[in-house]
Protein backbone atom coordinates (compact mmCIF):
# COMPACT_ATOMS: atom_id res chain seq x y z
CA UNK A 1 0.00 0.00 0.00
CA UNK A 2 1.53 3.34 -0.73
CA UNK A 3 0.42 7.07 0.04
CA UNK A 4 -2.37 8.36 -2.30
CA UNK A 5 -2.57 11.80 -3.84
CA UNK A 6 -4.69 12.89 -1.02
CA UNK A 7 -2.24 11.72 1.90
CA UNK A 8 0.46 13.50 0.05
CA UNK A 9 -1.55 16.73 0.11
CA UNK A 10 -2.76 16.50 3.28
CA UNK A 11 1.40 16.00 5.04
CA UNK A 12 2.03 19.03 2.15
CA UNK A 13 -0.65 21.27 4.17
CA UNK A 14 0.59 20.00 7.72
CA UNK A 15 4.30 20.20 6.97
CA UNK A 16 3.58 24.05 6.05
CA UNK A 17 1.60 24.66 8.82
CA UNK A 18 4.39 23.17 10.77
CA UNK A 19 7.33 25.24 9.48
CA UNK A 20 4.84 28.37 10.64
CA UNK A 21 4.10 27.21 13.65
CA UNK A 22 7.92 26.70 14.49
CA UNK A 23 8.25 29.66 12.84
CA UNK A 24 6.29 31.56 15.26
CA UNK A 25 7.17 29.77 18.06
CA UNK A 26 11.18 30.29 17.68
CA UNK A 27 10.54 33.85 16.73
CA UNK A 28 8.49 33.81 20.46
CA UNK A 29 11.39 32.19 22.18
CA UNK A 30 14.51 34.08 21.04
CA UNK A 31 12.54 36.80 21.84
CA UNK A 32 10.84 37.29 24.63
CA UNK A 33 13.68 36.68 27.02
CA UNK A 34 15.77 39.30 25.15
CA UNK A 35 12.67 41.44 25.72
CA UNK A 36 12.59 40.32 29.46
CA UNK A 37 16.02 41.23 30.36
CA UNK A 38 15.68 45.21 28.75
CA UNK A 39 15.87 47.63 31.45
CA UNK A 40 12.96 48.10 33.41
CA UNK A 41 10.38 45.73 31.62
CA UNK A 42 10.48 42.85 34.13
CA UNK A 43 9.76 42.98 37.75
CA UNK A 44 12.57 40.86 38.47
CA UNK A 45 15.45 38.91 36.91
CA UNK A 46 14.33 35.39 37.79
CA UNK A 47 10.87 36.06 35.99
CA UNK A 48 12.76 36.51 32.68
CA UNK A 49 11.36 33.40 31.31
CA UNK A 50 7.96 33.37 32.38
CA UNK A 51 6.30 34.69 28.99
CA UNK A 52 8.54 32.04 27.41
CA UNK A 53 7.30 29.24 30.27
CA UNK A 54 3.57 30.75 29.61
CA UNK A 55 3.48 29.53 26.40
CA UNK A 56 4.07 26.02 27.75
CA UNK A 57 1.46 26.51 30.20
CA UNK A 58 -1.22 27.73 27.53
CA UNK A 59 -0.36 24.37 26.09
CA UNK A 60 -0.87 22.01 28.91
CA UNK A 61 -4.19 24.02 29.56
CA UNK A 62 -5.85 23.58 25.70
CA UNK A 63 -4.20 20.16 24.94
CA UNK A 64 -6.55 18.16 26.21
CA UNK A 65 -9.49 20.36 25.07
CA UNK A 66 -7.80 21.11 21.61
CA UNK A 67 -8.00 17.35 20.47
CA UNK A 68 -11.66 17.27 22.01
CA UNK A 69 -12.42 20.28 19.65
CA UNK A 70 -11.03 18.41 17.19
CA UNK A 71 -12.76 15.75 17.27
CA UNK A 72 -16.20 17.41 17.26
CA UNK A 73 -15.26 19.85 14.34
CA UNK A 74 -12.87 18.39 12.43
CA UNK A 75 -9.04 18.96 11.78
CA UNK A 76 -9.28 21.54 9.34
CA UNK A 77 -11.97 23.64 11.65
CA UNK A 78 -9.69 22.77 14.91
CA UNK A 79 -6.68 23.64 13.34
CA UNK A 80 -8.36 27.32 11.63
CA UNK A 81 -9.23 27.93 15.71
CA UNK A 82 -5.85 27.63 16.48
CA UNK A 83 -4.40 30.11 14.08
CA UNK A 84 -7.11 32.59 15.16
CA UNK A 85 -5.91 32.12 19.04
CA UNK A 86 -2.11 33.05 17.28
CA UNK A 87 -3.07 36.21 15.63
CA UNK A 88 -4.55 37.34 19.06
CA UNK A 89 -1.27 36.44 20.62
CA UNK A 90 0.74 38.31 18.11
CA UNK A 91 -1.45 41.31 19.11
CA UNK A 92 -1.22 41.30 22.46
CA UNK A 93 2.66 40.82 22.56
CA UNK A 94 2.33 43.95 19.64
CA UNK A 95 1.06 45.84 22.46
CA UNK A 96 3.43 44.63 25.34
CA UNK A 97 6.62 45.81 24.17
CA UNK A 98 4.49 49.10 22.52
CA UNK A 99 3.16 49.61 26.31
CA UNK A 100 6.24 48.13 27.78
CA UNK A 101 3.97 45.74 29.66
CA UNK A 102 5.48 42.69 31.24
CA UNK A 103 2.69 40.87 31.89
CA UNK A 104 0.66 41.23 29.06
CA UNK A 105 3.91 40.25 26.64
CA UNK A 106 3.28 37.18 29.44
CA UNK A 107 -0.63 36.74 28.52
CA UNK A 108 0.61 36.52 25.13
CA UNK A 109 2.65 33.88 25.51
CA UNK A 110 -0.05 31.90 27.48
CA UNK A 111 -2.42 32.16 24.14
CA UNK A 112 -0.21 31.55 21.95
CA UNK A 113 0.16 28.15 23.85
CA UNK A 114 -3.48 27.77 23.36
CA UNK A 115 -2.59 27.86 19.72
CA UNK A 116 0.54 25.18 20.20
CA UNK A 117 -2.42 22.70 21.62
CA UNK A 118 -3.87 22.87 18.17
CA UNK A 119 -0.73 22.75 16.41
CA UNK A 120 0.48 19.68 18.96
CA UNK A 121 -2.28 18.02 16.44
CA UNK A 122 -0.29 18.59 13.51
CA UNK A 123 1.78 15.16 13.98
CA UNK A 124 -1.35 13.21 14.87
CA UNK A 125 -3.51 14.37 11.76
CA UNK A 126 -0.70 13.39 9.43
CA UNK A 127 -1.53 9.84 10.39
CA UNK A 128 -5.23 9.88 10.42
CA UNK A 129 -6.22 6.83 7.31
CA UNK A 130 -3.01 6.27 6.74
CA UNK A 131 -1.71 2.19 7.23
CA UNK A 132 0.80 1.76 10.21
CA UNK A 133 3.41 0.98 7.81
CA UNK A 134 3.78 4.29 6.66
CA UNK A 135 2.30 6.23 9.63
CA UNK A 136 6.26 6.88 11.14
CA UNK A 137 7.17 8.92 7.99
CA UNK A 138 3.80 10.92 7.64
CA UNK A 139 4.77 11.75 11.26
CA UNK A 140 8.40 12.65 10.44
CA UNK A 141 7.56 14.50 7.30
CA UNK A 142 5.61 16.36 8.91
CA UNK A 143 7.79 17.45 11.69
CA UNK A 144 10.25 18.27 9.10
CA UNK A 145 8.20 20.67 7.77
CA UNK A 146 9.56 22.99 11.05
CA UNK A 147 13.39 22.79 9.35
CA UNK A 148 13.43 26.21 8.02
CA UNK A 149 11.24 27.68 10.69
CA UNK A 150 14.59 28.04 13.12
CA UNK A 151 16.00 30.06 10.73
CA UNK A 152 12.89 32.30 9.82
CA UNK A 153 11.73 32.58 13.33
CA UNK A 154 15.61 33.77 14.22
CA UNK A 155 15.58 35.89 11.01
CA UNK A 156 12.14 37.92 11.47
CA UNK A 157 13.20 38.50 15.46
CA UNK A 158 16.26 40.17 14.10
CA UNK A 159 14.41 41.76 11.46
CA UNK A 160 11.77 43.36 13.34
CA UNK A 161 13.32 44.53 16.15
CA UNK A 162 13.72 47.83 14.89
CA UNK A 163 11.36 48.00 12.53
CA UNK A 164 8.52 50.13 13.65
CA UNK A 165 9.32 53.77 14.56
CA UNK A 166 10.00 54.88 17.68
CA UNK A 167 7.07 57.30 18.07
CA UNK A 168 4.84 54.11 17.97
CA UNK A 169 6.01 52.98 21.60
CA UNK A 170 5.03 54.99 24.47
CA UNK A 171 8.14 53.15 27.43
CA UNK A 172 11.66 53.37 27.48
CA UNK A 173 11.65 50.02 25.26
CA UNK A 174 11.22 50.79 21.78
CA UNK A 175 12.63 47.73 20.35
CA UNK A 176 11.13 43.77 18.89
CA UNK A 177 7.23 45.97 17.97
CA UNK A 178 7.89 44.68 14.14
CA UNK A 179 8.92 41.05 15.52
CA UNK A 180 5.26 40.31 17.37
CA UNK A 181 3.66 41.78 13.61
CA UNK A 182 5.59 38.62 11.86
CA UNK A 183 3.84 36.63 14.78
CA UNK A 184 0.77 37.62 13.49
CA UNK A 185 1.34 37.19 10.13
CA UNK A 186 3.04 33.36 10.48
CA UNK A 187 -0.88 32.55 12.03
CA UNK A 188 -2.64 33.97 8.88
CA UNK A 189 -0.59 32.38 6.60
CA UNK A 190 -1.12 29.08 8.58
CA UNK A 191 -4.84 29.61 8.28
CA UNK A 192 -4.66 30.35 4.35
CA UNK A 193 -3.17 26.88 4.04
CA UNK A 194 -5.31 25.08 5.98
CA UNK A 195 -8.11 26.03 3.28
CA UNK A 196 -6.60 23.10 1.26
CA UNK A 197 -6.37 20.71 4.29
CA UNK A 198 -8.49 17.25 3.03
CA UNK A 199 -8.65 15.04 6.00
CA UNK A 200 -12.21 13.49 6.57
CA UNK A 201 -14.14 13.64 9.97
CA UNK A 202 -14.54 10.50 11.94
CA UNK A 203 -17.52 8.80 10.85
CA UNK A 204 -20.60 8.59 13.27
CA UNK A 205 -19.25 4.49 14.43
CA UNK A 206 -15.66 6.12 14.99
CA UNK A 207 -17.36 8.95 17.42
CA UNK A 208 -19.80 6.19 19.21
CA UNK A 209 -17.59 3.33 18.80
CA UNK A 210 -16.85 1.40 21.68
CA UNK A 211 -14.31 2.81 23.69
CA UNK A 212 -11.98 1.32 26.78
CA UNK A 213 -11.81 3.73 30.18
CA UNK A 214 -8.73 5.99 29.69
CA UNK A 215 -7.32 4.35 32.95
CA UNK A 216 -7.10 0.82 31.06
CA UNK A 217 -5.37 2.53 28.08
CA UNK A 218 -3.13 4.46 29.87
CA UNK A 219 -2.25 1.23 32.10
CA UNK A 220 -0.65 -0.36 28.68
CA UNK A 221 3.37 -0.62 28.94
CA UNK A 222 3.33 1.02 25.29
CA UNK A 223 1.45 3.96 26.39
CA UNK A 224 3.25 4.52 29.65
CA UNK A 225 7.03 3.76 27.72
CA UNK A 226 5.88 6.00 24.42
CA UNK A 227 4.27 8.47 27.25
CA UNK A 228 7.24 8.73 29.12
CA UNK A 229 9.92 9.01 26.68
CA UNK A 230 7.89 12.02 25.12
CA UNK A 231 7.53 13.95 28.02
CA UNK A 232 11.07 13.76 29.37
CA UNK A 233 12.32 14.34 25.80
CA UNK A 234 10.29 17.63 25.27
CA UNK A 235 10.80 18.54 28.75
CA UNK A 236 14.28 18.41 28.13
CA UNK A 237 14.50 20.49 25.44
CA UNK A 238 12.13 22.61 26.83
CA UNK A 239 14.00 23.16 30.08
CA UNK A 240 17.50 23.93 28.74
CA UNK A 241 16.08 26.04 25.28
CA UNK A 242 14.48 28.41 27.62
CA UNK A 243 17.12 28.74 29.95
CA UNK A 244 19.71 29.44 26.98
CA UNK A 245 18.69 33.01 25.58
CA UNK A 246 19.32 33.70 29.41
CA UNK A 247 22.71 31.99 30.23
CA UNK A 248 24.20 33.78 26.67
CA UNK A 249 22.75 36.82 27.08
CA UNK A 250 23.00 37.73 30.60
CA UNK A 251 25.42 35.37 32.46
CA UNK A 252 27.87 35.38 29.31
CA UNK A 253 27.93 38.62 27.86
CA UNK A 254 26.92 37.25 24.51
CA UNK A 255 24.90 39.34 21.48
CA UNK A 256 21.32 38.65 20.74
CA UNK A 257 22.26 37.99 17.11
CA UNK A 258 24.52 35.05 18.31
CA UNK A 259 21.74 34.02 20.43
CA UNK A 260 19.42 34.13 17.97
CA UNK A 261 21.77 31.77 15.18
CA UNK A 262 22.33 29.89 18.18
CA UNK A 263 18.42 29.07 18.84
CA UNK A 264 18.04 29.08 14.71
CA UNK A 265 20.48 26.17 14.21
CA UNK A 266 18.76 24.29 17.53
CA UNK A 267 15.40 24.55 15.77
CA UNK A 268 17.30 23.72 12.73
CA UNK A 269 18.34 20.39 14.32
CA UNK A 270 14.73 19.52 15.49
CA UNK A 271 13.15 19.53 12.10
CA UNK A 272 15.82 18.75 9.56
CA UNK A 273 15.91 15.05 10.71
CA UNK A 274 12.38 14.61 10.30
CA UNK A 275 13.76 13.71 6.72
CA UNK A 276 14.74 10.40 7.29
CA UNK A 277 14.14 9.71 11.01
CA UNK A 278 10.48 8.13 9.74
CA UNK A 279 12.26 5.74 7.28
CA UNK A 280 15.03 5.02 10.21
CA UNK A 281 12.25 4.25 12.72
CA UNK A 282 10.91 1.85 10.23
CA UNK A 283 14.03 -0.10 10.07
CA UNK A 284 15.58 -0.09 13.57
CA UNK A 285 11.93 0.64 15.63
CA UNK A 286 10.54 2.87 17.48
CA UNK A 287 12.47 1.80 21.10
CA UNK A 288 16.09 1.69 19.10
CA UNK A 289 15.18 5.26 18.21
CA UNK A 290 13.88 6.20 21.75
CA UNK A 291 17.19 4.96 23.15
CA UNK A 292 19.63 6.89 20.60
CA UNK A 293 17.38 10.29 21.23
CA UNK A 294 17.53 10.37 24.81
CA UNK A 295 21.65 9.60 24.66
CA UNK A 296 22.25 12.75 21.97
CA UNK A 297 19.95 14.93 24.89
CA UNK A 298 22.66 13.11 27.26
CA UNK A 299 25.50 14.36 24.65
CA UNK A 300 24.21 17.84 24.80
CA UNK A 301 24.26 18.18 28.93
CA UNK A 302 28.00 16.98 28.82
CA UNK A 303 28.90 19.87 25.69
CA UNK A 304 26.70 22.43 27.68
CA UNK A 305 28.97 21.56 30.72
CA UNK A 306 32.33 21.99 28.96
CA UNK A 307 32.65 25.39 28.28
CA UNK A 308 30.52 28.81 27.95
CA UNK A 309 31.50 29.63 24.20
CA UNK A 310 29.00 30.26 21.48
CA UNK A 311 30.63 27.33 19.55
CA UNK A 312 29.21 25.31 23.05
CA UNK A 313 26.42 26.60 23.12
CA UNK A 314 25.76 25.78 19.12
CA UNK A 315 27.23 22.55 19.10
CA UNK A 316 25.08 21.42 23.02
CA UNK A 317 21.69 22.90 21.32
CA UNK A 318 22.38 21.16 18.02
CA UNK A 319 22.75 17.69 19.37
CA UNK A 320 19.32 18.76 21.79
CA UNK A 321 17.74 19.48 18.87
CA UNK A 322 18.48 16.10 16.92
CA UNK A 323 17.89 14.20 20.04
CA UNK A 324 14.55 15.59 20.73
CA UNK A 325 13.69 15.01 17.06
CA UNK A 326 14.18 10.93 17.19
CA UNK A 327 12.89 10.33 20.90
CA UNK A 328 9.80 12.50 20.03
CA UNK A 329 8.96 10.97 16.49
CA UNK A 330 9.64 7.91 17.69
CA UNK A 331 7.72 8.37 20.74
CA UNK A 332 4.35 9.39 19.08
CA UNK A 333 5.09 6.56 16.14
CA UNK A 334 4.87 4.07 19.24
CA UNK A 335 1.80 5.92 20.97
CA UNK A 336 -0.59 5.19 17.52
CA UNK A 337 -0.34 1.86 17.91
CA UNK A 338 -2.42 2.07 22.12
CA UNK A 339 -5.88 3.62 20.32
CA UNK A 340 -8.67 2.53 18.13
CA UNK A 341 -10.08 4.90 15.58
CA UNK A 342 -12.54 5.99 18.54
CA UNK A 343 -10.42 5.84 21.34
CA UNK A 344 -8.16 8.63 18.76
CA UNK A 345 -8.73 12.16 20.46
CA UNK A 346 -9.00 11.77 23.77
CA UNK A 347 -5.47 9.44 23.54
CA UNK A 348 -3.60 11.90 21.80
CA UNK A 349 -5.10 14.46 24.26
CA UNK A 350 -4.45 12.80 27.22
CA UNK A 351 -0.66 12.09 25.75
CA UNK A 352 -0.31 15.92 25.35
CA UNK A 353 -1.45 17.35 28.47
CA UNK A 354 0.95 14.53 30.45
CA UNK A 355 3.64 15.95 28.38
CA UNK A 356 3.23 20.13 28.65
CA UNK A 357 2.10 19.52 32.21
CA UNK A 358 5.18 18.36 33.36
CA UNK A 359 7.31 20.57 30.59
CA UNK A 360 5.33 23.62 31.96
CA UNK A 361 6.98 22.68 35.46
CA UNK A 362 10.32 22.70 33.74
CA UNK A 363 9.89 25.95 31.99
CA UNK A 364 8.32 27.56 35.01
CA UNK A 365 11.77 26.18 37.00
CA UNK A 366 13.94 27.45 34.56
CA UNK A 367 14.00 31.09 35.04
CA UNK A 368 14.89 30.84 38.82
CA UNK A 369 16.89 27.75 38.24
CA UNK A 370 19.61 29.59 36.31
CA UNK A 371 19.22 32.70 37.96
CA UNK A 372 20.17 31.07 41.63
CA UNK A 373 22.33 28.18 40.45
CA UNK A 374 23.40 29.12 37.54
CA UNK A 375 24.07 27.18 34.08
CA UNK A 376 25.84 24.24 35.10
CA UNK A 377 22.91 23.08 37.76
CA UNK A 378 20.19 23.36 34.78
CA UNK A 379 22.00 21.11 33.00
CA UNK A 380 22.73 18.78 35.83
CA UNK A 381 19.22 18.55 36.36
CA UNK A 382 18.27 17.84 33.49
CA UNK A 383 19.88 14.25 33.77
CA UNK A 384 17.62 12.62 36.39
CA UNK A 385 14.91 12.67 33.91
CA UNK A 386 16.89 10.87 30.77
CA UNK A 387 17.80 8.31 32.69
CA UNK A 388 14.36 7.68 33.89
CA UNK A 389 13.35 7.59 30.47
CA UNK A 390 15.76 5.24 29.38
CA UNK A 391 15.21 3.01 32.18
CA UNK A 392 11.09 3.04 31.29
CA UNK A 393 12.09 2.70 27.44
CA UNK A 394 14.32 -0.54 28.12
CA UNK A 395 11.66 -2.32 30.54
CA UNK A 396 9.40 -1.49 27.66
CA UNK A 397 11.57 -3.18 25.16
CA UNK A 398 12.65 -6.10 27.77
CA UNK A 399 8.69 -7.05 28.41
CA UNK A 400 8.04 -7.10 25.11
CA UNK A 401 4.12 -6.39 25.89
CA UNK A 402 2.61 -5.22 22.54
CA UNK A 403 -0.73 -5.50 23.58
CA UNK A 404 -3.61 -5.84 20.76
CA UNK A 405 -6.11 -3.40 20.32
CA UNK A 406 -9.77 -4.31 20.59
CA UNK A 407 -11.78 -4.69 17.14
Amino acid sequence: MSYRGKDIGNVAVLSTCQMLFGTGRGLFMVTAPAVALLPGFAPHLALATLPAAAVVIGTALSAWAASMISRRTGRRAGFLIGTGLATVSGALCFSAVIYMNFWLLSVGGLVFGFYSGFAQLYRFAAADGISERYRSVAISLVLAGGVFSGFAGAGLAIWGENMVPDSWYSGDVRQFGGTFMFLTGTAVVAAMALVFLRIPNLTKSQLEGEQRPMSKIMRQPVFIAAAISATVGQTVMNFLMTATPIAMISICGHSFGETANVIAWHTFAMFAPGVFTGFLIRKFGEVTIIMVGLLLEAACIGIALSGIEVFDFWLSMFLLGVGWNFTFTAATSLMTTAYTPAERAKTQGMMNQIIYTVVACGSLSSGAFIHFFGWNWVNIGAMPLLLIAATVTLWYAANGKKIALPT
